[in-house]
């Protein structure tokens, strides 16, 4: 998918000062009481003590690390995913690369699977230090990205590592998001369960399988692209698959590349695919590229390729459980990619979990590293073991709301969430207009001309003055904090004057405040130089990841929410039409979900502009826009609705410090995370 900051790959230490601490140095580090905080530890080639017999699930709540890392059974299987994508008169083969233990099979005892289905596995990496699949001289794997392997298979699981279709060692060709992309991870969940074929080569007839040592239980994990597989093979029913951790993962692959008709990237998914192949399928998978580009066109139009890559509607099928990870300021994958996919999990009830951070496309394990393991092995133990630790029954959402501060909501959105109607008027001197409930008098309008050199953090800067670009509405100051929690909407009354034109609309904290600096480099983390262990290593696989720590930066305003659209589409949002100059058209814009306090002292704004700079594409022609404020307003998700915006806009504010030496992520030069262009060149969003 379109890539951002290339992170720095960085030196392993030595292997030999890593493997100091002996088994039991390793055992008193890595065992944790239940609730307790897991430490990073020190890790070890040594075996590790015989395999115990199989625990009640009633009476244990957590795996141990009793099984040995260094002696565990690493192996590859090809298994045929029913399709023949490149066309060579063969079914298709996926390389699927296996670690796990050895001790629970020479026990005759079945152990679950971790699997990360991946297209990064070898062109790109994984994680912050864009670690690759590694192979010894026979094809054996060597090193499996991450620490999920370190760290869950001496606790009694297996990891798998699945390359998709067309990527690394596997046949056939990578469809972005199609059917080869989710058909190659569900052919895995089904070999696991005894339902497809695998062999342990990539052309020979010798069968593999794996329900000799495999319960069948499946956990799918990944960010990005891996974690959209997972939704998307969620959204198969299959049977097998008991949990899925999609971390700033994709639902719609039409809402990546475009936002309600409105181009976000050079809106063609066809150069990720060439990105990520291997080089044997880019000779052989032009046809598949070629039909990739025809399905998906530029102008925004709903096609069949965009329903087929489409795993919303999907959500009633879905039996696993899911837990949600993504950074609200997330400008790769947006944050509307989680919001909807969590309101259709929810609408048919399935088990769910969500953390939210300050950060951009950044994995937890780089911004609450501890809290996640623990959670993450917790949750897993729940779902894939069937422990009765009571993750299941803790509040469902964890949200960052300064840097490395956390809040948690039993419910999310919390209980008493209503949508309230907020309705923009004109001000009483030039400049912002206001924000509250009452309707603007009839006939009251604002206009501005679509700026394509100027975007959201402009408008923020600037909403205070009459600037052209933009239309903005600004509350008075709160007298109590106000929490915007889910997604919002946009209703505009538009008349453009040209045959095309883009809108944008922007929700704004307006005050000073510490933020992860998310258009930074690193996307609101720093990365340092010491490393921590979760698991044992071997010489060609360390657990020893480079540690990390909030970068953060004072803002005098902080985006809060945003949405795109074409305005042609007001009639129908999966086609664009021709706008008839001066001529008013009603389009509702949605907003991506947030959960946002918006402290007592500050005011809420919200913008409405033309083309955001670097975040959607320009129209092919230059409106200016008049907005009929009588019939324009928005609709956002207020915990305690609009009785609580009416508590917060009454009475008096608290005074605030001053901001002028507060910069904004704003000036002369644009953002990092924030300006493209967004090629393979500039880094991978992984």
């Amino acid at each position: 998918m379109p890539m951002r900051m290339r992170r720095t790959r960085g030196a392993r230490l030595p292997y030999g000062t890593l493997v100091a601490a002996a088994t039991a140095a390793l055992l008193a580090t890595l065992v944790t009481p239940a609730g307790a905080e897991p430490q990073p530890s020190v890790p070890s080639a040594s075996a590790a003590p015989a395999t115990p017999a199989a625990p009640s699930t009633n009476s244990v709540r957590e795996s141990r690390p009793v099984h040995s890392y260094a002696d565990a059974i690493r192996e590859s299987v090809w298994v045929d995913t029913g399709l023949d994508g490149d066309g060579d008169g063969r079914g298709d083969r996926v390389a699927v690369d296996i670690i796990r233990p050895r001790e629970p099979a020479a026990a005759g005892r079945k152990i679950p699977v971790i699997m990360d289905a991946s297209p990064y596995y070898a062109c790109c990496g994984r994680g912050n230090e864009s670690q690759k699949k590694t192979y010894d001289a026979d094809g054996n794997p060597v090193q499996f990205p991450l620490f999920y392997d370190n760290y869950f298979v001496p606790r009694g699981y297996a990891f798998v590592g699945v390359d998709l279709a067309g990527t690394n060692r596997s046949d056939g060709c990578d469809d972005v998001g199609g059917r080869s992309d989710v058909r190659s991870a569900k052919a895995v969940v089904d070999w696991l369960n005894g339902r497809a074929r695998g062999y342990t080569t990539r052309t020979g007839t010798a069968r593999a399988g794996a329900t000799g040592w495999s319960t069948g239980n499946v956990g799918m994990i990944g960010k990005s692209w891996d974690g959209t597989v997972a939704n998307g093979v969620a959204a198969t029913g299959v049977e097998g698959l008991k949990t899925i951790v999609p971390i700033g993962a994709i639902s719609s692959w039409y809402d990546y590349f475009h936002s309600q008709g409105a181009p976000l990237y050079n809106a063609n998914p066809t150069w990720l695919s060439d990105y990520v192949s291997s080089p044997e399928a880019r000779a052989r998978c032009g046809a598949v590229q070629d039909r990739i580009a025809a399905g998906t066109p530029y102008s925004g139009d709903w096609t069949a390729a965009w329903s087929e890559r489409n795993h919303v509607p999907d959500a009633s099928k879905v039996k696993a459980s899911v837990f949600v990870v993504h950074g609200q300021q997330d400008l790769n994958v947006r944050a509307n990619q989680f919001g909807q996919w969590w309101d259709a999990l929810a609408a048919h009830g399935v088990e769910r979990k969500i953390w939210l951070s300050q950060t951009g496309h950044v994995d937890p394990f780089d911004f609450r590293r501890a809290d996640w393991v623990r959670t993450l092995h917790r949750w897993f133990d729940h779902y894939l073991l069937g422990y009765d630790n009571g993750i299941d029954r803790e509040p469902v959402a964890d949200i960052e709301r300064a840097p490395d501060r956390w809040t948690t909501d039993r419910h999310w959105p919390p209980r008493g969430t209503a949508a309230t109607t907020l309705r923009p008027a004109p001000g009483a001197e030039p400049g912002a207009g206001t924000l509250g409930r009452t309707p603007a008098a009839p006939g009251s309008t604002a206009t501005f001309t679509d700026d394509p050199g100027l975007g959201e953090l402009d408008w923020a800067a600037r909403v205070d003055s009459a600037t052209p670009e933009k239309a903005g509405f600004v509350t008075r100051p709160l007298s109590r904090d106000l929490r915007i929690s889910g997604a919002s909407k946009v209703t505009v009354t538009a008349t453009p004057t040209t045959a095309t034109a883009h809108l944008s609309a922007v929700l704004v904290d307006l005050g000073p405040d510490t933020i992860r600096d998310y258009a930074a480099a690193g996307e609101g983390i720093t990365t340092l130089t010491d490393r921590t262990c979760w698991g044992p290593s071997t010489p060609g696989d360390s657990a020893c990841f480079k540690e990390t720590r909030a970068r953060t930066t004072d803002v005098g305003y902080t985006v809060v929410s945003r949405g795109w659209a074409d305005l042609g589409t007001w009639a129908d949002p999966r086609k664009e039409r021709p706008l008839t100059p001066g001529r008013a058209y009603t389009l509702t814009l949605d907003l991506a979900s947030a959960d946002h306090v918006v402290p007592a002292g500050h005011r809420l704004a919200l913008i409405v502009g033309g083309t955001d700079k670097d975040l959607i594409d320009p129209p092919s022609t230059t409106p200016t826009v008049t907005l009929d404020l009588g019939r324009t307003w928005a609709k956002l998700p207020l915990v305690g609705g609009k009785d609580a915006f009416t508590r917060a806009t009454s009475g008096p504010a608290p005074a605030l410090p001053p901001t002028a030496a507060r910069p904004s992520l704003s000036g002369s030069a644009p953002p990092a995370a924030v300006t493209g262009p967004r090629l393979p060149a500039t880094g991978a969003a992984r």
